[in-house]
């Protein structure tokens, strides 16, 4: 045995001992790579194991290319409440907390947000507030916001467009004749299966964007399933249609124009990050942006104010209707009629999970247990970033998208009513 294998298992013997007698302890600590200090991983094809996964979902922009989104020269300011709320949910016969939760469940950061001010927060595995964390398909949203922009410029004229009429390189494609209104809502009507499993079309289309770019990725996707606008089904590849639509449209990369229309004016206080793929620069805009926990709040606090920033709208009233407003939909996208995955629970909007419920409230989510809550009624909003088990965060024991959701109910129940 060599000596580096012997001080491996002194470390992981010592380390066993003492998360033994930690009653706050984070679940999973030694597996995601507590005694090396939670490392980022050497190459991001890596970036998704167990090993790496919390140091690399805070660093993903030092593992590729990427672009830059500055923050803004007078950032929002979120005031701590003068006193923490005490939140309490059920699940699965009991009654837990917040702190609970962070020991049962392994979320990197938990933040909630009322009427503007920081009411409770938590953090596990050793993260700051200066950590950038990764969105995830929380990404798609803020596509779909920049979507709502450029139609207010004129730089986009009509939903009723196809990706076509913008980005010529994909004049051809099933995509290219998609109008931008089915890309918004997942209902290209294209056969896409996306079920995380590395052989799928998800992975299929990614390999084929690294190599020769996003539009060329785009003919790969031949096959129709349904009658456009008819059914939804989940597809990140019809998210970057919608990045290749902006970029083409504004002329402007998305970071430079979700930074300048957006980011900015919502008053963010860090920069984000945006990967983009090598092939041809165009941002990964299905996922990969980065961001501080904070910022995320003023996102999610943007889209609770219908779009205000202070005293300016920032992004127009009727377009987050469209994007969040469960009766602004067709019928077969509303919470309780959607089919996916076998359950009805959620609907979607634009790029937007709609959930159930006596009100308007909407998610941005993400992979391995990312999502921002917003409850406009109640001014309400939840960040929890997270390195689940698995991508769905519930297919493992843990069931952390159950618990997840537990947990909001909680949450929303200190305020008001589900």
């Amino acid at each position: 045995m060599t000596a580096l294998s012997h001080h491996y298992r002194r470390v992981l013997a010592s380390l066993l001992l003492g998360a033994a007698g930690l009653s706050h302890a984070a679940p999973d600590e030694l597996l995601l790579g507590r005694a090396w200090g939670y490392p980022v991983a050497p190459r991001l094809a890596q970036a998704f194991q167990e090993s790496y996964r919390v140091g690399s979902f805070s660093a993903m922009d030092s593992l590729g290319p990427h672009c830059v989104l500055e923050p803004s020269p007078t950032p929002l300011p979120l005031p701590r409440a003068a006193s923490e709320t005490s939140f309490r949910y059920s699940f699965e016969g009991r009654t837990h907390t917040l702190d609970d939760y962070m020991q049962r469940q392994r979320a990197t950061v938990l933040l909630v947000l009322k009427d503007g001010e920081i009411v409770a927060e938590r953090a596990n595995y050793a993260r700051t507030p200066a950590h950038r964390h990764l969105s995830n398909s929380m990404a798609k949203t803020i596509v779909a916001l920049a979507v709502g922009k450029a139609l207010e410029e004129g730089r986009i004229r009509s939903l009723e467009d196809t990706a076509a009429d913008y980005e010529p390189n994909l004049a051809g494609t099933l995509y290219g004749r998609t109008k931008l209104l089915h890309l918004l809502r997942m209902a290209s009507g294209a056969r896409f299966v996306e079920d995380y499993s590395g052989s799928d079309d998800l992975a299929r289309y990614s390999r084929v964007a690294q190599r020769n770019g996003m539009a060329q990725a785009a003919r790969e996707i031949s096959q129709m399933a349904s009658a456009p606008g008819s059914t939804f089904n989940y597809a990140s590849a019809e998210t970057q249609m919608l990045g290749l639509v902006l970029r083409a449209a504004t002329g402007q990369s998305l970071c430079a124009y979700v930074g300048s229309r957006i980011w900015q004016p919502m008053g963010a206080e860090s920069r984000a990050t945006w990967l983009t793929n090598p092939a041809d620069g165009a941002e990964l805009a299905s996922g990969y942006f980065n961001a501080t926990a904070h910022d995320y709040a003023r996102l999610g606090w943007l889209m609770a104010r219908d779009g205000m920033a202070g005293e300016r709208q920032v992004i127009p009233r009727d377009w987050l209707l469209q994007m969040t407003d469960a009766s602004r939909q067709p019928e077969q996208f509303r919470p309780g009629r959607m089919q996916h995955k076998g359950s009805t629970y959620q609907g979607y909007g634009f790029q937007t999970w709609l959930m159930p419920g006596s009100t308007r409230r909407f998610a941005l989510v993400g992979v391995y247990g990312q999502a921002i809550y917003v409850d406009p009624a109640l001014k309400l909003v939840v960040v929890h970033l997270a390195v689940a088990k698995d991508a769905s965060g519930d297919a493992s024991g843990t069931h952390m998208a159950t618990e997840r959701n537990a947990l909001l109910r909680g949450i929303v129940s200190a305020y008001g009513r589900w």
